[in-house]
């Protein structure tokens, strides 16, 4: 019995021996994971750290050679360059953070360096680079426009020119200009005094000429269509035209866009009827009454009303709405201003719409009626209403942008361009043409149509 309890307690110290060493050794083998995984997030901390710690002293030491210049460059806070709207005091160039940035500097270097040995393509490539890196360096801006001027004058000039905005003290960007600009503003000259002989030859059409009538009328519809399509409206021409004719609604289109296009019909109407025939001077209030008709079926809580909160258009900061008032009041002396006089018309136009979009004096509907505007001036000298395409949207902003930057004149050349446009659509819609010259202008209508036949579904 006795040696029968001595096995069983010489067995229970094994069993107690063996768990014993089985819980050290997984305690050790814990103990090791976990020291194990103590130093890797410990190594990849260091790694982060090493990481951030480069990364941020780069973006410092850039910081503190070239701000973002697109972030110090608005509107509100550049001078204009004519008798304009009244600004703030213009921003230093050491404000402006113009320094050339790194890249910048090797793009610009490289560009020269292509351009010497005749790669012209390779060096455009790069000028264009160096612009998007620093689109307000003087030598940026004057080393692009030397590229530029043996085959783009207009826009060696205007580059000459905003260089010199930047820094008037650019000698070789001031010595470009003072070559070049006597020729841009030749060009200019020619441009104007071209397109007021197209004006001339329109005037003396008929107002009962059947083709002219059909011309007006399409252009009616077509100035409906671009001029919402710019701000979002996606209706197209036949619907905008289905709206204005049945004022029957779209299948598939919001309230909204049928209200904006319904409002641009009663203003144009307004136009048409009320101010083109006036003989005073055009008025705030004129601008006012535009405007409550563009918003008066979208929205008729604002329409007609200045604004009284702060809004933002892109890049440009509007005047803050306790000031939209004082603006409006300037901008109303301006309008009948005897400085005007001398303008011509399309740069009276141009320089009209670009005023009432800087204020940007209503929550809503500042483009449609800043177009609006720019077409009563334009009607009242005998023009043609003036539409702006949506294919064209993007210049159109550019130019408003150079606008800002200093130089109106580009804007004032777009809309010209515009202007000839429609002057050569009305002549063209009026002007009889023999059957020869169809065959002159290489169009082959029986082709087309035989070439239809083989199309069909059967087929």
């Amino acid at each position: 019995m006795a040696g029968s309890s001595m096995q069983f307690f010489c067995e229970i110290c094994q069993k107690l021996r063996s768990m014993t060493g089985r819980r050290v050794e997984e305690h050790f083998n814990l103990e090791r994971t976990t020291v194990s995984t103590i130093f890797y997030v410990f190594g990849v901390a260091i790694v982060c750290v090493v990481s951030w710690i480069s990364v941020n002293l780069r973006s410092i030491t850039r910081l503190s050679t070239d701000t973002a210049p697109h972030e110090m460059l608005t509107f509100g806070e550049r001078s204009l360059r004519f008798a304009a709207v009244p600004n703030p005091k213009p921003v230093s160039t050491e404000t402006e953070a113009i320094l050339l940035s790194g890249e910048a500097a090797a793009a610009l270097h490289m560009a020269l360096k292509m351009n010497e040995e005749g790669k012209s393509g390779k060096a455009l490539k790069l000028f264009q680079q160096a612009m998007k890196l620093s689109p307000n360096n003087p030598d940026v801006l004057n080393s692009y426009g030397e590229f530029l001027e043996h085959e783009k004058l207009v826009e060696a000039e205007n580059l000459y020119t905003r260089a010199l905005i930047n820094d008037p003290s650019h000698g070789r960007a001031l010595a470009n200009r003072q070559r070049t600009f006597p020729k841009v503003q030749k060009l200019d000259q020619d441009m104007l005094a071209r397109i007021d002989n197209k004006r001339y030859r329109l005037y003396n059409i008929p107002e009962e000429n059947a083709a002219l009538q059909r011309a007006m009328k399409e252009a009616y519809y077509q100035h409906i269509h671009h001029t919402t399509a710019i701000e979002g409206n996606t209706m197209t021409l036949s619907m905008a035209r289905a709206v204005v004719e049945t004022k029957m609604a779209i299948h598939g289109k919001s309230i909204l866009e049928h209200n904006e296009i319904l409002g641009l019909d009663e203003a144009l109407k307004y136009i048409n009827t009320t101010l083109v025939q006036e003989k005073c001077s055009i008025t705030v209030k004129n601008v006012i009454e535009i405007h409550r008709r563009v918003l008066g079926h979208a929205h008729p809580l604002e329409a007609g009303q200045f604004r009284n909160t702060q809004v933002f258009v892109g890049n440009h900061v509007p005047p803050h709405p306790t000031d939209v008032e004082r603006f409006m009041n300037e901008f109303d002396s301006w309008l009948s201003s005897p400085t005007i006089r001398n303008l011509h018309p399309i740069e009276f136009a141009a320089l009209a719409h670009y005023r009432l979009v800087y204020i940007h004096p209503f929550t809503d509907g500042n483009g449609r009626t800043a177009r609006l505007l720019m077409n009563l001036i334009l009607m009242r000298a005998g023009f043609p209403p003036v539409t702006i395409q949506v294919s064209e949207r993007h210049n159109y902003y550019e130019c408003l942008q150079d606008a800002n930057r200093g130089d109106v004149r580009p804007f004032i050349r777009f809309v010209a361009k515009c202007a000839e446009r429609t002057l050569d659509e009305y002549l063209s819609a009026t002007t009889i043409y023999p059957v020869k010259h169809y065959t002159s202008r290489g169009l082959d209508y029986t082709n087309h149509l035989k070439r239809l036949d083989t199309l069909t579904l059967t087929k």
